[in-house]
C-alpha cells in the first residue's frame, strides 16, 4: 500500500476543473505508452462535477476518445435512462458530448436489462466483462485500470461500499450486488476493495463541509470495514483531491499551506 498524497483545492469549482487538467494529461500519458487508455468513472456531486469541467476543458481535444475505454465503480440498480443512474448523468455531464467508441463504454446492467431485478446476476456479468477485458499483463480478473475515481460519502462509503456493510468485506469477487443500502436507492451494484486496487492510481474526490469528517476518519488509520474510504489505494497511486472545506479536519502538516 503506498502513501496517500493529498491535493487541497480552493474551492470546489477549482477542484473540478484541475482535476478535469489532470485526468487529460493521465489518459494522454497512458495513451502515448500503451495506444489506449481506461478509466473508471464515479457518480454523485463531485464525480459529475469532474465530468462537466472536462467537457469544457481547454485540453479535452488532446484526448483520443476512440482509444479510452470507460467502466464504473458502482450503479444504482434502475431501469436505463433513470435520471438517478450514474452512466444517465455521466452522459448528460461529458459522455454525449465526446467522439467515444460506443464498443468501449461498459456502463453496468439496468434492473430492466437482461437480469431483470437480480443484481447479482448483472453484477456476474459485469464481472465477466471485466475479466474478458483484461490482458496477460494485467495478472488479475480486472483491467488494471489507469485511472479510478471515487466519491467519498459523509458516511466515508466509496461506490456502494458502506461501513460494516457485507459487500465491504468481500475478499473474493470483484463486482457484487449490494443489497439494502443505507442510503436510497437500496439495490446496487458495486466493484469491490480487491477490484479498486487492481487500479494503477485510485483518485478519491471530496469536497464540502459534510465531508471533512469522513476525509478526517479515512486518513487516519480506520480500518476499512468501519471507513471504506482508507481501503481504496491504488498500485502505483493514492490521490486525495480536496477543497479547503473538506480538508478542514486536518492536520494542516499532512498537506502544504496553499497546496492548489
Amino acid at each position: 500500500m503506498n502513501a496517500p498524497q493529498l491535493v487541497v483545492h480552493r474551492d470546489k469549482e477549482l477542484m473540478a476543473q484541475a482535476a478535469a487538467a489532470r485526468l487529460v494529461t493521465r489518459i494522454v500519458d497512458a495513451q502515448a505508452a500503451r495506444g489506449s487508455a481506461s478509466v473508471v468513472l464515479t457518480g454523485g456531486r463531485n464525480g459529475n462535477g469532474l465530468l462537466a469541467a472536462l467537457r469544457t476543458a481547454p485540453a479535452r481535444d488532446a484526448i483520443d476518445w476512440s482509444r479510452l475505454d470507460l467502466w464504473w465503480g458502482d450503479e444504482r440498480f434502475l431501469p436505463e435512462g433513470d435520471p438517478e443512474r450514474n452512466v444517465t448523468q455521466a452522459r448528460e455531464a461529458l459522455l454525449d458530448h465526446v467522439p467515444l467508441d460506443p464498443a468501449r463504454v461498459h456502463p453496468m446492467p439496468s434492473a430492466d436489462g437482461a437480469y431483470g431485478t437480480d443484481a447479482d446476476a448483472a453484477a456476474a456479468a459485469y464481472a465477466e466483462e471485466l475479466a474478458e477485458a483484461t490482458r496477460p499483463e494485467d495478472r488479475g480478473s480486472v483491467p488494471r485500470f489507469d485511472v479510478l475515481l471515487l466519491g467519498v460519502g459523509p458516511d466515508t462509503h466509496v461506490a456502494s461500499l458502506f461501513p460494516e456493510h457485507p459487500a465491504v468485506r468481500e475478499t473474493e469477487r470483484t463486482v457484487v450486488g449490494v443489497h439494502g443500502a443505507p442510503k436510497p436507492p437500496p439495490t446496487r451494484i458495486s466493484l469491490t476493495l480487491p477490484a479498486v486496487r487492481a487500479a494503477r492510481e485510485v483518485w478519491l474526490l471530496a469536497a464540502g463541509e459534510d465531508k471533512a469528517q469522513a476525509v478526517a476518519v479515512a486518513l487516519s488509520g480506520a480500518g476499512e470495514v468501519q471507513a471504506p474510504a482508507a481501503g481504496a489505494y491504488g498500485q502505483a497511486r493514492t490521490l486525495w483531491l480536496l477543497d479547503t472545506a473538506a480538508a478542514a479536519r486536518l492536520p494542516r502538516d499532512l498537506y502544504p499551506v496553499g497546496a492548489a
